[in-house]
């Protein structure tokens, strides 16, 4: 797959070793950007899944609401009890932090080109003006293995490759277990379908200390357009915000749970339904930030559009159909923006 470009710019995490005192004005946003709401005390935390619950005859039902509450009104969960092995999360913790801490002649062996996003860099960087983001990202295509660029994953040092091999094998069948369930709450089988044999991307975020946070992003707001995004946090440090009735909303992980939301596809296939959710990623002053995103996507040459178990006489088509190909190519052709490419799919009613 050719997954466009993006204007390469300079890396971040080089940047921050130079003891800076300000930050160059190119990641200075707009103070609009910037104003972190207060949240009121009453605000709840972003539910929480339980995996052994939902695949419990005992618990099954009660943990299928809590799934489909979840997906309704939050768009954002964590899963706890997933199944993956701690032992490896660790190993993937440490072993990606050592691919990001090798020298930068060893990485620019894997750097993005003007023509293909995929590598360390930086992604929806299209024009010389545009903002932005205070952070790195490794990102790059999984699945179906044939879509692996040969200069990439194949070439990662060992055992970084098995790990990661093994991880996100783990990672897919997590994925796959989630919408087969939301498949089963929806009644739609065909949900299931769209995202069989799909496509899988991992992106890695790096987000230095920085020494003026208060002027940056780590990453633009915007909600993913993949349909199920899985992110692990590989350190400790917060900096996870959702918006939810117009106020950010920290999140603070649970250890070794997944953070778990709804991407602008899945919000398409199931009519609108389950939304995605804006969000966006802060810094601070004294840490660096990791963390290690999975993103499911339908088959690159299927198509995408309302599953039509959710669309009849009293329920029309929210969202417009097109093929998977197209619609990738559109978002990852312009910059982060909120929610502004999945409303730019909207079928407009005329009640």
């Amino acid at each position: 797959m050719q997954s466009g470009g993006s204007l390469l710019v300079p890396s971040v995490q080089e940047l921050s070793k130079e003891n800076l005192i300000h930050v160059p004005p190119r990641y200075h946003r707009p103070q609009q950007d910037l104003i972190i709401s207060q949240v009121h005390d009453e605000f709840p935390e972003i539910p929480f899944i339980d995996m052994n619950n939902l695949l419990s005859q005992e618990q099954g039902d009660a943990e299928l609401d809590k799934l489909h509450f979840a997906c309704k009104e939050w768009g954002f969960f964590q899963l706890v009890n997933h199944g993956v092995e701690s032992t490896l999360l660790d190993k993937v913790r440490l072993e990606i932090t050592e691919l990001f801490n090798l020298p930068l002649s060893e990485k620019k062996k894997f750097w993005q080109s003007c023509e293909d996003f995929e590598g360390f860099g930086q992604t929806f960087v299209v024009s010389e003006n545009q903002k932005l983001d205070w952070s790195d990202v490794l990102i790059l295509f999984t699945r179906p293995i044939h879509m692996r660029k040969p200069h990439l994953f194949p070439n990662f040092p060992l055992p970084l490759r098995d790990t990661l091999e093994l991880y996100l094998e783990e990672l897919k069948n997590v994925a796959m277990t989630i919408i087969a369930h939301m498949a089963k709450v929806l009644e739609s089988k065909e949900i299931l379908e769209v995202f069989e044999d799909g496509m899988q991307m991992m992106r890695v975020n790096y987000y230095p200390a920085c020494p003026e946070p208060e002027k940056v992003i780590g990453l633009t707001p915007h909600s993913d357009g993949a349909g199920v995004t899985i992110l692990l946090q590989l350190n400790e440090v917060e900096g996870l915000q959702i918006r939810k009735h117009g106020k950010w909303l920290p999140i603070k992980p649970l250890p070794n749970a997944f953070i778990v939301n709804i991407g602008e596809m899945l919000e398409i296939v199931t009519n609108g339904i389950y939304k995605s959710i804006e969000h966006r990623a802060m810094v601070n002053s004294s840490k660096e930030r990791m963390s290690f995103a999975t993103f499911l996507f339908p088959k690159y040459d299927g198509v995408l559009g309302p599953a039509s178990t959710l669309v009849n006489q009293n329920t029309q088509a929210q969202y417009k159909t097109t093929g998977v190909k197209d619609h990738l190519k559109g978002f990852f052709g312009r910059k982060l923006d909120g929610k502004s490419y999945v409303d730019s799919k909207r079928v407009h009613h005329n009640n």
